[in-house]
């Protein structure tokens, strides 16, 4: 044999053993002996597995050499460590010890690198799929009640949410109620922009497709957020797994008065070879609401999906998501009795909805008189999402690496709902001079007719409101001698999005660095027209068709046939704007020692809004839009002059934020973090606040600051992290909505900017003294203080030279609790499970004026579950149990175009017999469940 010879077969054999290849298999198992189904075995992007039903896995063709092993389950503590892997078959068992605040379970949120809760100097919380499943089907700001620290008002349903934290709450306000807060999903927002009746909610439904909840409260916000400086709310979906896997969810229910929901989740993922992997999943619901409507309150559903590639340096993922949903939202509710408010006018806390009925009319569209829009109260909200997403990691070697995820969205946002349902009197001259903005006033003879059956109600002479004596009936009555204030709320939205975060890694013996640019592009508009309507103030309102008949005279028609009148006449808005927002960042995570990490962060953000707002008129020609002098109701409808008033503002802040985690021992730490961020105004400040007035200002930047102390403590059978907080937001632009009788304007009254400051400590505990025994006991103790606060008086008119301005520094912080929790145990054994849950909202101030409270409530929520089988469970969920009567919100006196701040010490005093409006909180739910996993 030749020595050329001898080096080629030397050369194969040393190739052979080179990339010689083996196999790793095991068990996995909980420290009380049971296998674990689910845990993820990880070695590297390549190579890694997932524990079956028997706790086995295996991975396979794995070259020989050093690894690091991650081995990680929700509700466990991760384990990573060396392994050398020879050939042939490498056999080794784990026992992972159970996490009962998910501490050391990887975060993503708030974080530029993924990290163990316990490690990060934030203050973020988990809702694992566990928790999830405890929660009915309500919307997401009601799943996030669940959160310690954060306040949520879902009363109005699945949009027209509010959610804070930490007292950064004060242009939260009810249209408006994500102000400070980015709702993510996997990372990127859900929508860059916000403004009246159009925000993040509507775009957003959960379903079993979502995995965990991440919930972070101010902190590192200020630097990993886009203008969302109050927090991040991140929705995080399932991932793949190599084999068929998925679980589908049939359920059904009863709310309020015995009101039914139906609803159906789907989620099903695979691998298909070559590393290649897919999810899909998505629901559809059919709602007929927790309150009483004639009409089907919530319907429609997603889809999701993402396709995922694997190679030895990272990933790419493609995914996406249509969502086509209807929903509604709540108005308030009238009370009586300013100490204890007890319902009104014979409604029901727990029942009345007080929502125009379905019907469907056509109201000209102001844009163009041509043309109408249909109108079906019925309809709610619809919104329409399409979003397609793409996410890669790549390892650039050299300890670089980079990601960037980038998402497009084409959203379409139809309101078609009531925006009022306040008590107007027959003997008050609005409901009539609402007919057409006093061209004419209809004087005398007012006849109301049930607009469905076309029945006779009432004949009023209403020429007593002149001499001071009311209308009175000639002949019948209307319930509560009154009309329901309302208004056809008929909106148009759209928004097409692109939103990207392109990150940098780059690691150092000591130094993890991230920089990198956050993007994002919306080209939106906004058509908003506001018709008045008639209809009885009752349980179950009904369309009330009216018509002026005095005698001797032409009959004049009131209202068209539907009820409608005055029709685009109360508001209107036609605007657009394009929004950029443009961000850079840098951020370094320093281990100065084996304890003790630091993590600095700057943003540079420059935001820009580009548009302009339509200036309109009333049409006035005689006889209204149809030339017709009988129809009343087409005389003053609002459209185009034809000018614009232009916006082009451009908000440039620098937010940074630092903060360490020293760690005691490997299941103890303790961090801080100060942080300064800013809030850049939303579009509602151009659309709402300059109707009809060139926009010659931009608004005020707020400006936030964050301290927080806290400590993180993972034991086997106790669990806790504590937060003590101090929070100021300065700059506040607060304003009330307005209505002047006098007249018909609906405005805005101008902004005041104003200060509050909170103090606070969060908490959140487990605690499990057997194995079949958990306790949790979450909350906030807080001192919300509006510190520097004016209120501007507009005195109900437009006239300024009786306006003036109301200092109420050092009150209470409006709606902010000083104590809310919530308390819950739970009992595993074998295939049974069951949880009971008390919820507890502490008393909240009803304005900033401190002269209502919303007393504090109490609601239980309770669910029990069966394991059938391996694949198949049944669960039965009730939220709300006792069917409390909380309030969640107050809307002011009961009194058209009222709002909170006009109650004053003086209003109460001279009227303790009124009504006001109050939104109470949802009702009884009960939901029954059947689970099939495969």
């Amino acid at each position: 044999m030749t020595k050329s010879s001898l080096c080629v077969i030397a050369l194969m054999i040393n190739t052979f053993f080179a990339f010689a290849q083996a196999t790793l298999s095991g068990t996995i198992k909980d420290d009380t002996n049971r296998i674990l189904e689910g845990a993820t075995i990880f070695l590297n992007s390549n190579l890694h597995a997932t524990s079956n039903e028997n706790g086995s896995f295996i991975i396979k063709n794995i070259p020989t050499g050093n690894y690091t092993i991650t081995i990680s389950h929700l509700g466990y503590k991760t384990i990573k460590e060396p392994i050398v892997i020879v050939q042939n078959n490498n056999t080794k068992n784990y026992t992972l010890v159970t996490d009962l605040l998910d501490l050391h379970t990887v975060i993503v949120t708030g974080n530029f690198t993924p990290k163990t809760q316990i490690e990060t100097s934030t203050s973020v919380s988990t809702l694992n799929t566990k928790q999830l499943k405890q929660i009915t089907p309500q919307g997401t700001a009601y799943i996030l009640q669940n959160i310690p620290g954060t306040f949520t008002d879902a009363s109005a349903g699945e949009v027209f949410t509010r959610v804070y934290t930490r007292g950064i709450s004060a242009a939260a306000e009810d249209d408006l109620g994500w102000y400070y807060v980015s709702l993510q999903e996997d990372g990127l927002p859900v929508s860059l922009v916000q403004h009246s009746y159009y925000g993040s909610d509507l775009f957003h439904r959960t379903d079993i497709t979502t995995q965990k909840v991440e919930a972070l409260r101010g902190g590192s916000a200020s630097i990993t957020a886009m203008n969302a400086p109050g927090g991040i709310y991140n929705f995080i979906s399932k991932k793949h797994t190599e084999t068929l896997s998925g679980e589908i969810q049939a359920q059904t229910g009863i709310q309020g008065d015995g009101n039914p929901i139906y609803r159906t989740d789907a989620f099903v993922t695979s691998g298909f070879g070559d590393n290649w992997f897919f999810t899909a999943g998505g629901h559809y619901r059919h709602n007929e609401g927790a309150r009483n409507t004639d009409f089907t309150f919530s319907k429609g559903g997603q889809f999701k999906f993402s396709l995922l590639k694997e190679n030895s340096l990272g990933y790419f993922k493609l995914y996406g998501k249509y969502l086509n949903d209807k929903t509604n939202r709540y108005n308030g509710v009238a009370a009586i009795n300013w100490n204890d408010p007890t319902p009104a006018f014979g409604f029901d806390f727990n029942n009345t909805a007080l929502m125009m009925p379905e019907f469907n009319a056509n109201i000209p569209d102001g844009r163009n008189l041509t043309s109408t829009n249909s109108f079906d109260p019925s309809q709610g909200a619809h919104a329409k999402d399409l979003a397609v997403g793409f996410d890669f990691l790549q390892d650039l070697g050299n300890n670089w690496s980079v990601k960037n995820n980038i998402k497009f969205s084409f959203k379409d946002a139809n309101w078609q709902t009531s925006i009022s349902n306040a008590f107007v009197s027959i003997s008050d001259p609005t409901v009539y001079y609402l007919v057409s903005n006093g061209n004419p006033f209809p004087v005398r003879q007012i006849v109301f007719k049930d607009a469905n059956t076309g029945n006779e109600l009432a004949t009023i002479n209403n020429s007593g409101i002149f001499a001071g004596t009311g209308s009175q009936y000639i002949s019948g009555s209307l319930p509560n001698d009154a009309v329901m204030g309302t208004s056809t709320w008929y909106k148009d939205n759209d928004a097409n999005e692109i939103m990207q975060q392109l990150n940098f890694r780059k690691e150092f013996s000591n130094h993890d660095l991230n920089f990198g640019l956050a993007s994002g592009f919306s080209d939106t508009s906004v058509f908003t027209q506001g018709s008045f309507a008639f209809s009885t103030y009752e349980n179950n309102p009904r369309m009330l068709q009216v018509t002026l008949e005095n005698p001797g005279d032409p009959v004049i028609a009131l209202s068209d046939e539907y009820g409608v009148s005055n029709y685009g006449g109360l508001f209107f808005t036609n605007s657009r704007a394009d929004i950029s927002q443009i961000a850079v960042f840098a951020n370094d995570q320093w281990k100065i020692s084996n304890k003790l990490l630091l993590d600095l962060g700057l943003r540079f953000e420059s935001i820009k809004h580009k548009g302009s707002n339509d200036m309109f008129e009333p049409y006035t020609a005689t006889g209204g839009l149809d030339g017709d002098e009988t129809t009343a109701y087409d005389n003053n409808i609002l459209q185009p002059t034809g000018e614009r008033n232009a916006f082009n503002f451009t908000y440039n802040y620098l937010s940074y934020s630092g903060g360490f985690n020293y760690k005691l021992n490997e299941d103890a730490a303790l961090f801080g973090r100060f942080s300064k961020g800013h809030k850049t105004p939303e579009l509602n400040y151009y659309f709402n606040n300059f109707s009809n007035v060139p926009v010659n200002t931009e608004g005020e930047i707020q400006d936030i600051t964050q301290i927080e102390l806290g400590l993180k403590t993972s034991l086997k059978d106790f669990s806790f992290t504590t937060t003590l907080f101090w929070s100021e937001l300065k700059n506040i632009g607060s304003t009330n909505f307005e209505f002047d009788s006098d007249n018909g304007s609906i405005f805005y009254t101008p902004i005041q900017n104003n200060t509050s400051r909170t103090i606070g400590l969060e908490w959140e505990s487990v605690y499990s003294p057997i194995d079949v025994l958990t306790f949790r006991f979450n909350g906030v103790l807080q001192n919300p203080k509006a510190s520097k606060w004016t209120v501007y008086d507009a005195a109900g008119t437009v006239d300024i030279g009786d306006d003036n301005t109301t200092d109420y520094s050092g009150n209470q912080l409006a709606f902010n609790p000083k104590l809310m929790f919530n308390l819950s145990a739970e009992f595993n054994k074998n295939k049974f499970s069951s949880f009971i849950k008390w919820q507890y909202m502490g008393k909240r101030e009803g304005n900033v004026a401190n002269t209502f409270q919303l007393d504090p409530y109490s609601t239980f929520n309770a669910g029990i579950s069966y394991k059938i089988n391996k694949n198949l469970s049944a669960n039965l969920l009730a939220s709300n149990i006792f069917n409390s009567e909380g309030l969640a919100n107050f809307f002011g006196a009961n009194a058209f175009g009222a709002n909170a701040n006009g109650v004053t010490k003086e209003y109460i005093e001279a009227n303790p017999d009124a009504s006001f409006v109050v939104v109470p909180i949802l009702p009884r739910a009960t939901m029954l469940q059947l689970n099939y996993v495969f």
